[in-house]
This record gives C-alpha cells, structure tokens and sequence, in this order.
C-alpha cells in the first residue's frame, strides 16, 4: 500500500481539527450544564483532561474499529499496524498519547516524518502503525 504525503497528512489533519472542534464545541456546552464554569483553578484543569479525554475516545475507538476517522476516510488514508491489520488499543492509546506530547512540542513528531526513512512520525514509529492511502473505488 502506498505512503501517505505529508501534504495529504496536514490536509487531513486541518480537516481532522474541524471535526475535532465541532465535537469539543458540543461536550464542552454538556460539561458546562453539569459542571460550571470552567474559567479558573481546577475547573480549568478539569475541563482540559475531560476535553483531551473526549477527543482521545473519539480517535482510539475510530482507530481501533475501522482504522479511520471521518476526516481519514474522507481523505483516504488508513492507520494501520506493521502487519497491515487494525492497531490494537493499547497501541491506538499509545499513539493519541504520544502524538500529543508531538503537538505540544512544536510537531516535533510529525516532523520526524521528513527524516524518518519509512516516512512514518514519531508516534506512528513507537506505537507500531503506519499510515496508508487506500484505492480509489471504481465508479459504478
């Protein structure tokens, strides 16, 4: 299976943010009808490991299920493991948690992608998946 650009990585990834925006935009109105305000102290704390947490759900079970999320299967582009198969949990967990600390880093981890000789980030690398392109579906 082919390698996916990085290109076609940042264009799934901006379309990704959206998605990703529009979910956090919904569960932060549910965490504010049951919890407050999260302005200040450790309503702040709290509402950012329940964001993280929310988007962390979203993309390990996407991961685990299919492989893709809508803006993966829009773009066509699969995570899989080094066998070709889906990524198991733990390894779905492992990578959300370690492309975090590679977005907190200043892309640290996607820009390992430009050196690594497999293309792969620095998350796809240690968790053991890999992106791929899939096939255009024939037209009918």
């Amino acid at each position: 299976m082919q390698s996916v650009s990085l290109l076609k990585r940042a264009a799934c990834m901006l379309y990704e943010s959206i998605l990703v925006f529009t979910l956090l935009f919904v569960t932060g109105i549910i965490y504010r009808a049951l919890f407050g305000d999260p302005q200040s102290g450790f309503q702040q704390h709290l509402f950012f490991l329940y964001s993280w947490s929310i988007a962390g759900i979203y993309f390990v079970f996407c991961w685990v299920k299919v492989g893709q999320t809508l803006a993966m299967q829009t773009w066509r582009v699969k995570l899989v493991g080094r066998d070709g198969q889906l990524l198991s949990f733990e390894q779905s967990s492992k990578r959300y948690l370690l492309a975090t600390f590679s977005l907190m880093f200043f892309g640290l981890g996607f820009i390992w992608a430009l050196f690594d000789r497999e293309g792969l980030s620095l998350h796809d690398r240690l968790a053991g998946g890999r992106l791929v392109m899939l096939p255009k579906k024939a037209a009918p």
